[in-house]
């Protein structure tokens, strides 16, 4: 059974490229993110057509506006079957709340499975002098990675998206139920490209990630197969 623990960014405008990179990787990877890039220039075809080839899908469309357009929006998205959606958790406690709340209600109602709703905390490109910049020099970005991590949790959320230097102070304390999925994954060898805080995948796994979401280092390899399952073996025994 292929390792779900990766999750392959499917970061293409065309759907064709996405079909190949996935036939090409086969049995080896179940779980994709379909982010903004793909989703906004194909649709809604793409998550269909890779529940139809029995694969998970992770939705990272990042939504964040007043609580009731979010939680409709959500709604909407859930019917394709996405097994993981996120919002932004700076769009605050009443939006994570009412959108988590909406979305199980219209699980129930429509009987079929509710996604997992995950927020993000900090993007990973984000690196020190774009935080002071945003204003937040006197914050530390640490902290407010946690904080937002604790707001989410305390708003019913399952998880949240952070970059794997912050997983193992989100994971002491947020508990071992509480997802952390962590982009800004760069195996050795490969370029950091727009990532700033970013990991090995093994080290990632260990400091509590449950899920590493892994794009350009697969996609842009000479063999994206190859590249998948040596990152599969590496986070084998963790």
């Amino acid at each position: 059974m292929a390792d779900e623990r990766l999750i392959v960014a499917l970061d293409f405008n065309n759907f064709d490229d996405a079909k190949n990179l996935v036939n090409e990787l086969g049995d080896d990877v179940v779980f994709y993110k379909v982010g903004m890039e793909l989703f906004y220039s194909e649709g809604a075809k793409v998550v269909q057509w890779l529940k139809e080839q029995n694969k998970k899908v992770f939705l990272d469309l990042k939504l964040c506006d007043i609580p009731n357009t979010v939680a409709g929006g959500l709604c909407s998205l859930m019917r394709l079957g996405a097994d993981i959606l996120n919002v932004h958790a700076s769009g605050g406690f009443q939006m994570m709340e009412t959108a988590i709340l909406s979305l199980r209600a219209e699980s129930e109602r429509l009987n079929i499975p509710c996604p997992k709703l995950i927020a993000i905390t900090v993007l990973t490109s984000i690196d020190k002098q774009d935080w002071d910049g945003m204003g937040y020099d006197k914050i530390d970005m640490t902290q407010q990675v946690l904080h937002f991590a604790k707001l989410a949790q305390f708003a019913g959320l399952d998880g949240v998206v952070s970059s794997p230097q912050e997983a193992k102070s989100i994971r002491d304390e947020c508990g071992k139920d509480f997802l952390i999925v962590t982009p800004g994954i760069r195996p050795i060898g490969s370029d950091i490209d727009d990532q700033t805080r970013i990991s090995l995948p093994k080290y990632a796994i260990e400091n509590g990630s449950n899920y590493l979401v892994v794009g350009r280092p697969i996609r842009s390899a000479d063999n994206p197969k190859l590249a998948a399952k040596n990152i599969l073996e590496e986070i084998r025994d963790c």
